[in-house]
């Protein structure tokens, strides 16, 4: 059921392609982005049908029309709003699926189709610098891979190696001022080696007093994941690169809390951490049960 899903989302894209010529996976990772913010706030509807996409009834109808439930094509061009019929039916209906990821496209038609102009689009239409980076790292995932379903996790340790970890989320921190500790601990030998745990695009890397050596990884549903106190770097790794589950991304150790180099002040360990964005802000949450879940799944399939 959940591939039938898939496949009725893509060949959604794929149609809107070829009516628009918007490479197929910007649209899908616009539509994903939205449908990852939907799934957080509570100010916005939730996904009923394909399209995740949700445009304002003002913007969609017109800021002058009075009828804020128009779904009269010509009515609403007449208004000067965003909704348009993307099905040939003359309804501009915000509730169709076909209509919306038109009318988002037929939108982004006014700059161009190119990634530069794309972008210049994203940015005039959000706002936010943050948004059209995480929109862009997911379209650069979609048409990387070909493929819109990337929710495979592996654990970030090898599951044969000698390791141990319990929920610390929430515990109080004392270096560097008075904070909560925004991760799991997943304490292993000295350079033991350190895997992706998502499909993603590395957005960050190098020393933070906090971290030392870490690697921050946002995925498709907009989710930071972060790796602190490491050791050393997976080879020839840089920022925008592509990572997929399982694949080395450094190994452990003990830096951080001090400035670059600063080691040996704890025990050899992964911090490992989750961060959620919202189109909004961005906020931790606990890694733990995720963890669980990906190290039972990362045995089953070992």
């Amino acid at each position: 059921m959940e591939h039938e899903q898939y496949d009725r989302r893509m060949n959604l894209y794929k149609r809107m392609e070829q009516v628009t010529n918007i490479p197929w996976y910007y649209l899908a990772a616009i539509d994903q982005y939205e449908r990852n913010i939907r799934a957080v706030r509570h100010d916005l509807p939730k996904v009923t049908g394909l399209s995740g996409i949700y445009i304002q009834k003002e913007k969609w109808v017109g800021i002058l029309n009075p009828n804020k439930d128009d779904v009269d094509a010509k009515s609403i061009r007449f208004f000067d709003g965003m909704g348009m019929d993307g099905n040939g039916d003359g309804k501009a209906d915000p509730h169709d699926d076909e209509d919306v990821l038109y009318t988002f496209a037929h939108y982004l038609l006014q700059y161009g189709t190119d990634h530069h102009q794309i972008k210049i689009g994203l940015w005039n239409y959000y706002k936010r610098d943050k948004t059209v980076k995480i929109i862009m790292g997911i379209a650069k995932l979609y048409k990387q891979f070909q493929r819109i379903d990337l929710h495979e996790h592996h654990f970030p340790l090898s599951i044969h190696v000698n390791y141990t970890y319990r929920d610390t989320w929430g515990d109080r921190r004392g270096w560097g001022g008075r904070r909560i500790h925004e991760g799991t601990d997943i304490f292993a030998g000295f350079g033991v080696n350190v895997y992706s745990t998502c499909y993603g695009v590395v957005e960050m890397k190098g020393w933070n007093k906090y971290g030392g050596w870490r690697i921050g990884i946002r995925d498709a549903n907009n989710t930071y994941h972060y790796f602190a106190h490491l050791n050393g770097f997976a080879k020839d790794l840089n920022i925008g690169d592509i990572v997929k589950p399982g694949q080395l991304i450094g190994t452990v150790g003990n830096s951080g809390y001090g400035p670059p180099g600063t080691s040996g002040k704890f025990p050899p360990h992964l911090h490992y951490g989750m961060y959620k964005d919202n189109g909004r802000t961005e906020w931790s949450f606990d890694p733990y049960p995720y963890l669980k879940r990906w190290e039972q799944e990362t045995k089953r399939k070992k």
